[in-house]
């Protein structure tokens, strides 16, 4: 089971990655203990605390072809990882 999925890579993250503030989506079911315990093994860095919260999904419209389609956004697991003073993780290393 894949703990971390992917990194939130938008403005307000990357604006706060100077502070040592980064953001990721992860499973459903994991805990904050699995994502600090998973962020550390991956990047070699020390977790000060990790806020969790679950992204619910959104109905959406859209006027297409003459009628109304309506659909839904997938809900998702965020969470906030906040570093110890002077870690940095770099997601451009391996490029």
């Amino acid at each position: 089971m894949a703990i971390i999925k992917r990194p939130i890579i938008n403005e307000k993250f990357t604006a706060r990655q100077k502070d040592g503030v980064y953001g990721f989506e992860v499973d459903k079911q994991a805990d904050k203990l699995q994502i600090r315990a998973e962020v550390e093994k991956m990047f070699g860095v020390k977790v000060d605390k990790v806020n969790t919260m679950v992204v619910r999904g959104k109905t959406k419209s859209r006027f297409m072809k003459g009628r109304f389609v309506t659909g839904k956004t997938s809900s998702y697991k965020k969470a906030i990882v906040y570093l110890q003073k002077g870690e940095v993780i770099d997601f451009y290393a391996n490029l």
